[in-house]
């Protein structure tokens, strides 16, 4: 199974910055150390095509965000400072998961080990997003496969807002988005399926809706492809998730989301999202939980 990185192309962040960036060089050692049994061997992320982006995003947008002329107020809508390092990271993590897209078509499914920009619409970033790299990846197979029905299933603590805007209206994509009512974006959009959960939820709970709207996403959808949007975020000790999964019940949801892709007999892309413990290693452990899973016994 084919898996990519992007974690080389770091930019600086102000002291105690909340990204912790450190995570996903964490999470590639940790691949890289598993058994050669495994068939599974990083390959760095190449940069996304203009042409792609433009599939999704303004190309005035993409112009100002490249030359640095985004104003004060947009930057900080995005949360990081701008720099050359920034632009090239955002290009390269589009890439991966656009990589790793192309991979799934070949392969069955395919793993970015980092990805999940969803809060990013058409025109601007947001919370940490520049670009929407799983709206990308799903007009990608589309236009290159023939694709007809793309389900995107974003189990990110946020809800997949600007995924959910960009697709508003466009039946050849049907996102479902399962997160914390009560967290960012504080004005939601609208997902083809939300599942909105007080703070606090645990394990159990979490579970029983995620099952039921997977179940009422994929007989909706009768989709041609998957986009999976896992995040470490819902984990009860991350800075800003507000639920309350442990890592067990994490990996249960992760063995339940590719238990239903595999049923369904689709392709699919899995990329990492959000994940802000307060112990970084607890992030990691959720993540490679969550290629475990893809990647199967």
């Amino acid at each position: 199974m084919q898996v990519y990185y992007s974690d080389p192309f770091g930019f600086p962040l102000p002291p105690g910055h909340a990204f912790p960036l450190v995570k996903y060089a964490l999470l590639r050692e940790r691949i890289e150390r598993w058994p050669a049994a495994t068939g599974v061997q990083p390959l760095l992320a190449p940069r996304v095509a203009r042409d792609e982006l433009e599939r999704v995003h303004d190309a005035g947008y993409l112009d100002a965000f490249a030359a640095g002329r985004l104003d004060a107020e947009h930057m900080r809508r995005i949360g990081f400072p701008w720099s050359e390092a920034l632009v090239e990271r955002t290009w390269r993590s589009c890439g991966g998961t656009v990589a790793a897209a192309r991979a799934a078509l070949r392969d069955g499914a395919a793993v970015h080990l980092a990805g999940g920009t969803h809060h990013a619409r058409r025109d601007r970033g947001a919370g940490y997003c520049v670009v929407n790299d799983v709206a990308v990846a799903a007009r990608v197979v589309q236009r290159e496969a023939g694709i007809g029905r793309v389900l995107v299933v974003d189990t990110d603590v946020h809800q997949g807002d600007g995924t959910a805007a960009i697709f508003a209206g466009d039946d050849s994509v049907f996102t479902f988005s399962i997160h914390g009512e009560q967290n960012f974006p504080a004005a939601k959009a609208q997902s083809d399926l939300d599942i909105a959960l007080p703070s606090g939820t645990g394990d159990d709970e979490y579970l029983a809706r995620l099952e039921a709207g997977l179940a009422v996403a994929f007989a909706r959808a009768q989709p041609g492809f998957v986009c999976w949007l896992s995040g470490a975020d819902p984990f009860a000790g991350d800075r800003f998730g507000r639920l309350r999964l442990g890592k067990a019940g994490l990996a249960e949801r992760d063995r339940r989301v590719t238990a239903a892709i595999r049923a369904h007999g689709v392709p699919s892309v899995t990329v990492m999202g959000g994940g802000y413990a307060r112990d970084v290693t607890d992030t990691v452990d959720v993540y490679e939980a969550t290629v475990r899973a893809v990647v199967g016994p």
